[in-house]
């Protein structure tokens, strides 16, 4: 683990962090004040065994001046130009006067002093990648490598203690601004991934609702008709005719359960995302005969004049649209006579078509709608490509009419 030197703002400006925090996170932390304690302790050693100064600030200048210079690296991060500015200056005087901090002019003054400037280094170009930052390597570099009085010590050590620290900084900085991009880049690409995938559920959702309306809603509209039409008649109804009510009704609700198993086993077999649930009329091909037939025995008069439906997803959405006309006519127009047309060409035209309701209106029935029955149908036509139109008539009466397009 690196230790982690960028704050916010610019990259590494630690100009938001709060006064009294010196170091970004504890990784920072340990490193800057580990390093700092090992330079004191070196630089202590190094005075005991013997090295000492001649000028005339006494025999442990120099030693003075290499502990400021460790200890500066606890206040690096909070300001960064003044460390560096210190570090250079003090590599200036040991240029200037050599005996006044040390015995013998070494590298950038002395050993333990080029420690610490290299630590700064590394810290401020990850901090601050600026212009200043880059003339104060270029001097420090130029100092470190006693450019008037080149030598093979004082050369690849000082490049080392400078140069090479600013490269091994910005590249620490730039590797890790790549792994911050790769990381956001990958949360918000789980984050876009969970939002399609719960778009996704909701619209398979949407699309079962409708499924399950369309299934359920005709069959037992159905059966609460027969069995309405069972209460009123009541004790006037002959034995014969009551059993034939009740196998009908029976008959209804056994094709109303068939449809939600249909329903339930589409829902427990994976399907790819977007695919149409096939259910339906024992999840086969349309056949709008028996749709006229279990209208007929409910009581309502119903008339067919046209082709039959093709085979597909264009057959299945007509008689999708049949059904909802023919539910909607139960219920809110009892006693009317209802007229199917079907014209199949280049596209395939669906009219329902009720006459203005000819008896009470049941209350319960009508109110049990949900509303959601004419704006499936909008849709599912739509995704064949077709229109819908749906409205009352002048005469009282209510006509549905699709067109579909690629019948043949």
């Amino acid at each position: 683990m690196h230790p982690t030197f960028v704050g916010s703002g610019e990259v590494g400006d630690p100009a938001g962090w709060p006064w009294p925090r010196l170091w970004p996170d504890r990784y920072a932390r340990a490193f800057l004040i580990l390093t700092a304690l090992l330079f004191v302790a070196l630089d202590v050693l190094g005075a005991v065994l013997g090295g000492r100064t001649t000028g005339a600030l006494g025999p442990f200048a120099g030693l003075a001046l290499q502990l400021v210079a460790d200890l500066s690296l606890l206040v690096v991060l909070r300001i960064p130009y003044v460390v560096v500015g210190f570090l250079t200056a003090g590599a200036l005087a040991d240029v200037i006067a050599p005996g006044l901090f040390v015995p013998t002019l070494v590298v950038n003054g002395s050993l333990g002093l080029l420690a610490p400037t290299g630590v700064a280094i590394f810290v401020l170009v990850q901090i601050r990648n600026r212009r200043l930052t880059w003339v104060f390597v270029a001097v420090l570099t130029l100092l470190a490598v006693r450019v008037w009085d080149p030598g093979w010590d004082t050369v690849p050590l000082g490049l080392l203690g400078t140069a090479v620290t600013a490269l091994a900084g910005r590249h620490l900085a730039a590797r890790r601004r790549i792994l911050d991009d790769l990381r956001e880049r990958a949360e918000r690409t789980d984050r876009e991934q969970r939002l399609l995938a719960d778009r996704a559920r909701a619209e398979e959702r949407a699309r079962l609702a409708s499924e399950m309306h369309d299934v359920v809603t005709h069959r037992v509209t159905l059966m609460v008709l027969q069995a309405g039409a069972l209460e009123v008649t009541g004790p006037e109804i002959s034995t014969e005719t009551a059993r034939e009510a009740a196998r009908t009704l029976r008959e209804s609700g056994m094709v109303a359960l068939d449809e939600l198993r249909e329903l339930v086993r589409v829902l427990h077999t994976p399907e790819p995302v977007g695919a149409s649930p096939r259910v339906g009329p024992g999840g086969g091909e349309p056949d709008l005969r028996a749709l006229v037939a279990a209208s007929a025995a409910a009581g309502m008069a119903v008339e067919l004049d046209g082709d039959d439906l093709p085979e597909g997803a264009v057959g299945r959405t007509a008689h999708r649209v049949v059904q909802e006309a023919l539910t909607n006519a139960h219920k809110h127009a009892p006693g009317s006579v209802v007229r199917i047309r079907v014209r199949c060409g280049e596209d395939l035209v669906v009219s329902v078509r009720n006459s203005a309701p000819d008896a009470p209106l049941d209350g319960e029935l009508a109110a049990s709608g949900s509303g959601t029955g004419l704006r499936g149908l909008h849709e599912r036509v739509s995704i064949t490509g077709g229109t819908l139109e749906a409205g009352p008539r002048a005469d009282g009466g209510f006509e549905v009419r699709a067109v579909l397009p690629g019948a043949r």
